[in-house]
């Protein structure tokens, strides 16, 4: 199913998923400006949608995912703008709980990488490659949250390997060092994602979120007893929910759960 128009992204409903595809081909769907304003509010409509449940963040052709910011047009306009979301609507978007998975279809350089660090599943095609090539042009990949996501979510020398050299490495690779979960033929990525995105939506959703919430936010906790007796509010509306009932019912019953989201 259709959604808004954008220029610069695709916004298209699959019952309870969303796929927000970047619309650059042109550029190897490096983001301007007005494409993370766009994608920004993509985003936002997902945050807000109580009958979407997954999202899938794609590129559109057949070469790239995104390789970052669009240098052609920075050079032309020296415009930096970007959304308090950060890179492409999502890279410091701190208070989305619902799931995010990347399809990898190609390239994925730079500010590309630091969207898949910032989603929180990723399916590529065995035709991508990764990197962060920021040093390689003098600069460091401060804004998108790069540094500070690798060092957390893989081993430290995998991360220092990939920062400070800028190397660029294959699908395999990215899934040894856990930058993605799977890697899949280039033909079978989206129902590859699709699939995934299908175990996500088989679970209660506000469990998924509350389990997101939870463990993204433990992270800033200084220890463990700390984190595992604070208040959580989508635990919180998680346990208050006809979900929290319908599912050990249900089970009960011998019979599929019926999940509302409420």
């Amino acid at each position: 199913m259709a959604g808004p128009s954008f220029e610069h992204c695709r916004y298209e409903r699959h019952g309870r998923v969303l796929v927000i595809t970047i619309n650059r081909p042109q550029v190897l769907n490096a983001l301007n400006p007005a494409a993370h304003f766009e994608m920004a509010q993509a985003f936002d409509l997902y945050a807000a949608d109580p009958d979407l449940h997954v999202a899938i963040l794609t590129g559109s052709g057949e070469r790239a995912f995104c390789v970052g910011t669009d240098l052609k047009e920075l050079s032309r306009t020296g415009e930096h703008r970007k959304p308090a979301s950060g890179f492409g609507g999502i890279t410091t978007r701190f208070d989305l709980f619902k799931p995010v998975i990347a399809a990898v279809n190609g390239l994925c350089l730079g500010g590309g990488a630091e969207m898949v660090a910032a989603c929180d599943l990723a399916v590529s095609s065995d035709s991508a490659s990764f990197a962060m090539p920021e040093p390689l042009v003098g600069l460091a990949a401060l804004g998108g949250g790069a540094l500070q996501r690798l060092a957390r979510e893989m081993p430290m020398k995998d991360a220092m390997m990939l920062i400070l050299t800028g190397r660029r490495i294959d699908a395999q690779e990215a899934r040894r060092i856990s930058l993605i979960n799977e890697v899949v033929p280039h033909q079978e990525l989206m129902p590859a994602a699709f699939a995934l995105a299908g175990r996500v939506l088989a679970c209660a959703p506000l469990a998924v979120q509350a389990s997101k919430q939870v463990m993204l936010q433990s992270l800033d906790m200084p220890d463990l007893q700390t984190a595992m007796s604070a208040r959580y509010e989508a635990a919180e509306r998680m346990l208050a929910s006809q979900d929290a009932i319908e599912g050990p019912l249900a089970f009960a019953e011998k019979r599929k759960p019926v999940w509302t989201g409420r």
